[in-house]
């Protein structure tokens, strides 16, 4: 079988199991799973072989219609319902009327429920021996059990009246149970409906996400001619033309002319966000007013929108850790619960009143059905679908449940400052050279070797060489030392820029220029200086203008308690000017990433549960290590995949919505765990008849029934809920 790896979990490609599931057209590729047991994967419909339910599409067919399950109930369900009425008026009162013989009423009853157990019921059998066949019994084996029971007594107690004793008869027949198992039938086929419906709905953010993409794209051809194309056939590199009011089709950058565009539906960010030559643009957001030129970047799952839906989806079917007690105790509850049948029928036959074994088989049918665990199994998936679904359409989206589940522990955030705290758009201001070189010899060497990073800073000083009109060196060999600097050989120099670690690490003595790189990063510049063959040559100084949302930000997380801390590359000058400006009092400066793991490790050392908000890939251990990794979703790849929770707008205000969203989410499953525990815990007892000898109450076969089919619907409707939740709208 094929490995593979899903929302933290590794799983199996199972075979094909659909015999009782309707088959269904699905786009090619489509990967089914369990709700329940999201390792369970397979390429086509068909059921669970642990717990029975049906798999479902791990991200959603935007154009189905109805769920071909839901569809099969419904037409099983509406055709079989005259006859279960009809079946139950004559258990009811037939013998009061007198309408039939009474044996021949039995004959009657078995004609009419025939078609209800063996058609309505069918999946439901199948189910249950598909579970034994597995040695995985579920809430199938309990109403196999159950309904196959009663209605195998009462066919031989019709077809052979005479191999019961007399004790048996009560009306000139032997008592006959087809009601039952017919209502019991009924009424799960009800709860399967209510809780497929229930269920559909927790797919509705994705489908809602799928739902935002353009179906075409006006593409501009070599020759200028312009024409409307599927969006599958978009390449990278197409200029493509959106028009006020369009949808941008793809990824991609501006080429002409500029507009406010509506991100909303995709970062949570209410305002237009301008664009012009030059900017980005993400798939899917909104042209609200001029026309724009773009030359498509990311097409296909590589655009933000189809990572999103992914990252979304993987998070929906990934387990929390508070699932594991409720899998272990599931694990045992049904064997358990057939246990307590079988104990509930021989103590009735043996100690009951007459008719005793009746009571017994009675008792020990509303056993099995009322005990199902289902309830148990969708008490947590069911608010983690719903969760992750909202937290996307505020711009937060988990990597999987534990993160929604640890977040609100934390209490205490270590900050990154370069594109966390600032815009992480930093703009050039100044070189200063020494020994010798002048201030433009300084920017282009600096700017030569930098042609090789990545880094925003590298960015800045590059293009302030060319907008100077210096023709740059290819460098001939480029070194990143991550988080202090880059060296490499430019021209036959051996360079160096960095931080001062970077030039204490090569014995540079920069006191030259002290004074000057103080007085910068007091202004919250960011200082560089450059070596060239390890002497000091000058130095670059590069602002980055802060955030506008980081200092309320930064209050409202302080407000609710948590203790925030920045680590940074830069200066320890420059991050005291900005954390001055934020109200942050613990700044540490100049650290490379191997300081930041050790900052995270020596909180958590000290019983601190410690969350890491960054973007670069100097911040990737420290994510990955952090209780809690948050990455701004306009930052690297490495970063982002180092995270467990990523802010797609940057904006650090997502952090109080997914604090927010993460406690109401625990207290949603708490309540859905309290709810199935509790519901099993008093069904159990009051199906087996111990308040019969104080009260003389027995719960009918049927009652458990519907009990049992809304147990589900319940559960999935307290999810729901979350979709009401009070989040922190940015």
């Amino acid at each position: 079988m094929d490995t593979k790896t899903h929302a933290g979990h590794v799983g199996h490609l199972q075979p094909a199991s659909s015999a009782a599931t309707p088959a269904v057209d699905a786009p090619a590729g489509t990967i089914y799973t369990c709700p329940m047991h999201p390792e369970i994967r397979q390429d086509q419909p068909g059921n669970c072989p642990k717990c029975g339910m049906t798999l479902e599409p791990v991200i959603p067919d935007l154009d189905e219609t109805e769920n071909p399950e839901l569809a099969d109930f419904k037409r099983r369900f509406w055709w079989t319902l005259p006859l279960t009425v009809i079946v139950t008026v004559l258990a009811m009162f037939g013998h009061r009327f007198g309408w039939f013989d009474m044996a021949r009423q039995s004959w009657i009853e078995l004609a009419l429920t025939l078609p209800i157990v063996l058609w309505a019921g069918a999946p439901f059998f199948v189910r249950g021996v598909r579970s034994i066949a597995h040695r995985s019994p579920n809430m199938w084996t309990l109403i196999g059990l159950g309904t196959g029971a009663a209605f195998v007594y009462s066919v031989v107690a019709t077809v052979a009246p005479q191999v019961f004793p007399a004790s048996f008869v009560s009306m000139g027949r032997v008592a006959v149970y087809f009601e039952a198992a017919a209502v019991i039938i009924s009424l799960t086929l009800l709860g399967q409906i209510l809780e497929l419906k229930a269920r559909s709905q927790t797919s509705a953010a994705i489908r809602s996400l799928l739902g935002l993409a353009p179906k075409t794209a006006r593409r501009i051809a070599a020759d200028g001619s312009e024409s409307d194309v599927p969006l599958a056939h978009v390449h990278v590199g197409d200029r493509l033309r959106v028009r006020p009011g369009e949808k941008v089709p793809v990824d991609g950058v501006v080429i002409e002319g500029s507009s406010a565009l509506d991100e909303s539906m995709l970062t949570g960010e209410p305002l237009p966000v301008t664009k012009r030559v030059g900017d980005k643009l993400i798939g899917a957001t909104l042209n609200t007013s001029g026309a724009l030129v773009m030359r498509s970047e990311h097409v296909g799952s590589a655009t933000v929108l189809a990572q999103i839906v992914q990252m979304v989806a993987m998070a929906q079917r990934s387990r929390a850790p508070m699932q594991r007690m409720a899998d272990t105790v599931a694990g045992y509850f049904v064997v358990g619960v057939v246990g307590v049948a079988v104990l509930t029928f021989f103590g009735w036959g043996l100690f009951g009143p007459e008719p005793s074994w009746v009571y017994g088989l009675i008792n020990a049918v509303a056993v099995l059905i009322i005990a199902c665990p289902c309830a148990l199994g969708l008490a947590t998936p069911m608010s983690i679908m719903v969760a992750t679904g909202l937290g996307a359409t505020h711009g937060v989206l988990f990597r999987d449940a534990a993160a929604i589940e640890n977040l609100r522990r934390i209490d205490t955030l270590i900050v990154d400052k370069t594109g966390t705290l600032t815009e992480g758009r930093p703009s050039f201001e100044r070189a200063v050279g020494t020994a010798g070189y002048t201030d433009d010899e300084v920017l282009w060497l600096a700017a030569s070797l930098d042609q090789g990073s990545e880094h925003p800073l590298a960015a800045a000083i590059v293009a302030a060489a060319r907008q100077r009109g210096l023709a740059l060196d290819k460098p001939e060999q480029f070194d990143s030392e991550s988080g202090i600097g880059v060296r490499g050989r430019v021209g036959g120099q051996a360079l160096a820029l960095g931080n001062t670690a970077l030039m204490a690490q090569l014995g540079v003595d920069v006191s030259p220029l002290a004074t000057q790189a103080e007085a910068l990063r007091s202004q919250g510049a960011s200082v560089m200086h450059l070596a060239v063959d390890a002497r000091l040559a000058g130095l670059l100084a590069v602002s980055d203008p802060i955030k506008a949302t980081s200092a309320e930000a930064l209050a409202s997380l302080r407000a609710a308690g948590l203790r925030v801390v920045m680590a940074t590359g830069d200066g320890l000058t420059t991050a005291r000017a900005v954390g001055q400006r934020l109200g942050l009092t613990e700044i540490h400066g100049e650290v490379k990433p191997a300081d930041k793991l050790r900052l995270v490790e020596q909180l958590q050392a000290e019983g601190r549960r410690v969350a890491m908000a960054g973007d670069g890939i100097n911040d990737a251990p420290a994510l990955a290590r952090a209780d809690v990794g948050i990455a701004m979703g306009t930052g690297t790849d490495v970063a982002m995949n180092s995270a467990q929770l990523t802010l797609v707008k940057g904006d650090l205000r997502g952090i109080a919505t997914a604090r927010a969203l993460s406690v109401a989410t625990v207290a949603n499953m708490k309540q859905n765990l309290a709810f199935a525990f509790v519901y099993n815990a008093l069904g159990v007892p009051l199906a087996a008849g111990v308040l019969f000898p104080f009260t003389g109450w027995l719960l009918s076969p049927m009652i458990a029934a519907l009990a049992m089919s809304l147990s589900s619907a319940s559960v999935i409707t307290n999810a729901l809920r979350l979709r009401r939740a009070a989040l922190r709208q940015d």
